[in-house]
């Protein structure tokens, strides 16, 4: 696709002098093939002159066959960096396009997308030009080389033909297992490095568990896997090499051997001896790809197929409703409504709610409570259309009116002012406007003690986990969208700053969703979607809920 539409001129320009790099050093070859014929029969008989002659010919080929090759490696790795450029973007806007970063999350067959993404696709492009780059100069070379041949033996050209068939069937018969190796290589390495990762981003918790003995147990046992696949590997790439050392040891004797009778019996000079050695080592490479290649191209192969699945299940659809699988439709409309909504877990094995109709009062707040387990925020998973599996419709207003506040805060890569103002980073906010949100949160002392709104800092760690709430309601603030949904969002504060953050919220004019075990939140709602296990559900204003409970001598 690269060839083929953006800048496709400048890749096919590039393309186009990388070829004729290609085919001006083949032809240096051919020229040097036929100067060392006259320089080896000089050198033979002793001929000084012609000697002198043919090694200023060499010379000369040299000084330009050094710019060619280097400048024909300088485009392929340019052309080379261009197209993963290009194929990175490529694959980064289907990640994105449809949340398909999420959905993914459920698809076994497809691990590690960041490593696809990152290295194999690096590794495909670098290596596809590296083959393409092979395949032609082989083509070239032995279109170039064979016709020298044939005017020298034709016993040497069938000789040649037949030991490449043979190496390239044996190699095939013997190399096939390597590619599900590399396949499974390339797995067990992206497992093992995500295993450290994960440490790396969970070391508190790691650290206050004491767990350092299980974490590692498990980055020991991806290594273990790792290495048992590439001891098989090694183990079959030195059952090839059995085979494919051989091979290349035999060439260095087998042409000598077929001309050998000839140079003897006078009817050659020597220098044809070493011209026709120098052609059919040229030929039998371009004949002997699948041999000399193969490790790398079942290393190649492996790294296609994961690019081609993870493709695959980017461009997979979204499930649609059918007679045996109905989905939730979901409907943009400016209410918040759930309407005979039946909703199960993405796997269909339990039942989170069923036929419940439901709607948020505008300008006010809706409280979804019931015990741990019983799907609070998995409704909110459906509300934002990141679940779809049972029946009903959701309308909802459009998710650019809507901010999503979970109780983990998502603190982006950048600067405090980015963290503010996330996800609309091209909103304009003077840091006047900033600081008087801030305060509005009781962090009205973050950017001095960070240096600045422009500070870059790792603010998953820096901040506490009550510090990242505040921050997400500081977004919601500045933002002041229609429609607010917050799972728990308030869950490492204490009641005070709770207290607070809702009052303002409550005057906002905002309508919001929240999910929540503190009877405290109850005091800012208007009515309660109470979840109750099984799929059984009530939905009632604020006060009835709170009746029910101090009648039954239940909790919230």
């Amino acid at each position: 696709m690269y060839w083929f539409y953006e800048e496709k001129w400048k890749a096919r320009g590039i393309l186009a002098l990388l070829l004729v790099l290609l085919f001006g050093f083949t032809a240096l070859n051919v020229i040097l093939n036929y100067v060392g014929r006259d320089f080896m029969t000089a050198l033979a008989e002793k001929n000084l002159p012609e000697f002198n002659r043919t090694l200023l010919l060499y010379l000369g080929a040299f000084a330009v066959a050094t710019p060619v090759s280097v400048f024909y490696s300088f485009i392929r790795k340019t052309l080379g960096i261009n197209w993963r450029l290009w194929l990175t973007n490529h694959f980064l806007g289907k990640y994105f396009e449809n949340r398909a970063y999420y959905h993914i999350n459920d698809d076994k067959s497809i691990d590690n997308p960041d490593q696809r993404i990152s290295q194999d696709i690096s590794s495909f492009t670098v290596t596809s030009l590296g083959f393409l780059s092979i395949l032609v100069f082989s083509l070239v070379q032995l279109i170039s080389f064979i016709g020298i041949l044939w005017t020298i033996s034709m016993t040497l050209v069938l000789v040649l033909l037949a030991y490449a068939a043979i190496g390239t069937v044996v190699t095939m018969f013997f190399g096939k297992r390597l590619i599900n190796l590399n396949f499974q290589q390339l797995r067990r390495e992206a497992d093992f490095r995500y295993g450290l990762v994960h440490v790396r981003d969970n070391v508190e918790s790691i650290a206050f568990y004491r767990g350092e003995g299980r974490e590692k147990n498990q980055v020991r046992e991806r290594l273990r896997e790792a290495i048992g696949n590439l001891r098989m590997l090694i183990g079959w790439e030195r059952n090839l090499e059995f085979f494919t050392k051989g091979y290349e040891y035999l060439i260095l004797v087998l042409p000598i051997v077929v001309m050998a009778p000839l140079y003897f019996s006078g009817q050659i000079k020597f220098g044809v001896m070493t011209q026709a050695e120098s052609a059919f080592v040229q030929v039998l490479g371009a004949l002997s790809i699948i041999v000399s290649q193969f490790e790398q191209l079942s290393n190649f192969a492996a790294g296609i197929t994961r690019l081609e699945t993870f493709a695959a299940a980017l461009d997979r659809p979204a499930a649609k409703a059918t007679a045996e699988t109905p989905v939730i439709e979901s409907n943009e409309d400016s209410r918040l409504a759930l309407d005979h909504v039946t909703l199960r877990t993405p796997n269909d094995q339990q039942t989170l709610l069923r036929d419940a109709t439901a709607e948020v009062p505008s300008g006010k707040g809706l409280l979804i409570a019931g015990a741990s387990g019983a799907g609070k925020s998995s409704v909110l998973r459906a509300v934002a259309g990141l679940w779809n599996a049972g029946e009903g419709q959701i309308s909802r207003p459009p998710l650019q009116e809507m901010l999503f506040l979970p109780q983990s805060p998502y603190m982006v890569l950048g600067s405090l002012r980015e963290q503010l103002l996330y996800p609309h980073l091209d909103r304009e906010a003077s840091d006047n406007e900033l600081r008087a949100v801030l305060e509005k949160v009781n962090l009205a002392d973050l950017p001095e003690r960070v240096g600045g709104f422009d500070a870059e800092l790792d603010w998953g760690h820096l901040l506490s986990l009550g510090e990242q709430q505040r921050l997400a309601f500081a977004r919601l603030f500045l933002t002041r969208p229609h429609y607010a949904i917050l799972d728990e969002a308030t869950s490492a504060l204490d009641v005070t700053n709770e207290a607070q953050l809702y009052g303002q919220l409550q005057g906002s004019g905002t309508t919001y969703v929240s999910v929540g075990h503190r009877p405290s939140l109850l005091a800012y709602h208007d009515k309660v979607l109470e979840l109750r296990g099984g799929g059984d559900w009530r939905f009632v204003p604020t006060a009835e809920f709170q009746l029910s409970l101090s009648h039954q001598g239940e909790s919230f």
